[in-house]
Formats: structure tokens, sequence, C-alpha cells
């Protein structure tokens, strides 16, 4: 089996380690002094005091590699449109793209029935460009809950977490999605195949959307976002208003809203990736977390005053710090 990791740095940079090591023909894109390492000395995965080492084909030029059977995007979402026409040489007729971003994925209404089946979202999908080149009748979803980190060019450390669940967007069980989920179980992950992986995509995002800007806008921790009254109850009001959004395009939570806090909080004193992103001088992933699902309540006819707010300020906030990669009008 081809695979492609498109984005090879930590998170795709671990799924590729163990991928190979379950025997798929695994080709790593990336590029700078990440790539020259793996090229000179092979990956380096260090998960539970142990480390293994992997020497997959690496290259910056997708046109090296050709089609394949499966391309993982590990990118971050606002890095997706400016690299899609890269991700082209990859896709042969039968290729699967398997979306491992944050956020409300620029395919949501893809396949989903209703009134808004197959409208783009404007927010990670600056004039469709996404949903003409990379169609999402390729698409795999995917919830990714694994957390790595580059410690260094070419090493990669697993701290937590083995599980990525999988979903077509249309929900079926199909033959593509199911030889991915023996793949990747192979592969010592665990990967279910979710009939309704917005709802899952939903449960991340849920927090995400509220502790990511609240933190690049406090510089808080989740322990403090999630412990503190006044601050927690600014996150509830957010992910209230979200909730009904979600609701109204046919989501369904499997948890309420204070066991989803609860759970943030007990990560403790962890820095989210927003202001880990911010502290480095990195582009901010806000409106694939929040501006959407801001977009999708305008669509829904729900009000968000409070989104709304954390949206304008977290936006002006990475302007100044220059971390707001403005969207495409």
């Amino acid at each position: 089996m081809r695979i492609a990791i498109f984005g090879a740095g930590a998170m795709g940079g671990f799924l590729g380690v163990r991928l190979h090591q379950a025997g798929a023909e695994v080709t790593f894109i990336a590029r700078g002094a990440h790539l020259a390492a793996m090229r000179d000395r092979g990956v380096t995965l260090r998960e539970g005091g142990e480390s293994v080492t992997v020497r997959p084909r690496c290259t910056d030029n997708p046109a090296e590699a050709g089609p394949q059977d499966y391309v993982f995007v590990t990118l971050k979402a606002h890095s997706l449109p400016a690299a899609a026409p890269r991700i082209v040489p990859l896709l042969g007729t039968d290729t699967a793209l398997v979306t491992g971003i944050n956020g409300v994925p620029y395919w949501y209404f893809h396949g989903l029935d209703g009134p808004y089946r197959d409208r783009t979202v404007e927010s990670v999908d600056p004039g469709g460009v996404l949903f003409q080149t990379l169609h999402p009748s390729r698409v795999i979803g995917s919830v990714l809950y694994p957390a790595a980190e580059v410690v260094e060019p070419g090493v990669i450390e697993h701290s937590y977490g083995d599980r990525v669940s999988l979903g077509e967007p249309d929900g079926s069980r199909s033959a593509r999605i199911e030889a991915l989920s023996r793949l990747m179980i192979q592969a010592g992950l665990k990967s279910p195949v979710r009939p309704r992986i917005r709802d899952e995509i939903w449960v991340k995002l849920w927090g995400n959307l509220a502790f990511n800007p609240l933190s690049a806008l406090t510089g808080s921790t989740l322990e403090r976002l999630a412990g503190r009254s006044d601050l927690r109850a600014v996150a509830r009001a957010m992910m209230v208003e979200a909730q009904a959004v979600a609701e109204a395009v046919g989501v369904r939570f499997p948890i309420d809203v204070d066991k989803r806090i609860q759970g943030a909080q007990e990560v403790g004193a962890h820095k989210t990736s927003m202001l880990q992103d911010l502290e480095r001088g990195r582009p901010l992933e806000i409106d694939a977390l929040l501006g959407a699902v801001v977009e999708l309540g305008q669509l829904v006819g729900k009000p968000m005053p409070t989104c709304e707010g954390v949206l304008a300020l977290v936006r002006e906030r990475a302007r100044l710090a220059g971390c707001y990669p403005e969207p495409s009008k």
C-alpha cells in the first residue's frame, strides 16, 4: 500500500513511522531542516522511553512520489489552500485523501443530507478552491487524538494517545476505509470507522473553539481556563452557542458541555496549541477553530454573541503579533 504523508511534522511523522512499521510503502513530504535530517539519518520516533528509527522515502517534491493509494494531510487548516496544488501530483484515479486537520473541515457539507449539502465553508475554503482542487469525494475524515512533537529535526516524540477515528463523509463503510482501518490497527493504533464522523469532529472542536482563543488572549493554561469560575463561564457560553449551531446542522453530542469542560480541566496546566503558536510567532488556527463556527452560526441563524466577540479579539491579538494569515477574499 502506497501512502504519502503531506506535512510530515509531529503528527504526520508519528503516523508515518507507525504505518512504515506496519509494512506500508510510506513517503514523507516535508521541507527544510526536518527534511534534511530525515534524509540523512532517517526518522526517529521516541515513545514510552524507547526509540525506533526508520528510513522511508523523504522528499520535498510530491511529483517524485507519484500517485498514492492514500495521502494523509496533516497541515494546519490555513496552510491547505496554498498547499493544494502541490498535493495534486500525489492523486491518482482512486487515491483517498485523509484529512487530519483540526477544526471545521473544508469538505464539511459534502455528502451531508439537508439544505446545505455540498456548500463550501468560506472561512476555511475561500472561493471554494479546495472543493475544486481536492474534491471531497476523495476525502476520508479523521479525528487525531495522539500528542506528538518534533523535538529536533528528524526526531519525533510521542507523548500520549493512540486513537485515530476514521469516517466517510456520507457515513458509509467503503472498501477503502475498511482497508485503511485494518492497516492502522496493524500499526498499533485504535482506528474505528465511525458512521457519524462529524459528531466526533465536533466533540474535539467543542473545546478547541473556546479554550484555544481564550488561551491566546489571556496566556492561561487549560487548568486555569476551565478551573476559574469567571474564565470557565466565558468558555461555557461559547460552547453552548456552538452546540446550538452544531445541532442545527444535525450533530448529536454524546456528552454534555460540563463534562467536556471537565475533561479539559483534567489535562492540567497545558498550553493550548494556539497559545504555543502565538508564543513562537507562528500563524494561528483562528478561522478553522472559531471563524468557521461563527460562519455556520450565521448560516443557520443562531446568535453567537460571545463567540463573535472572542473571534474579533483573538484576530486582532494575532494581527498585532503578525500571526494571523488574513483569508483571501
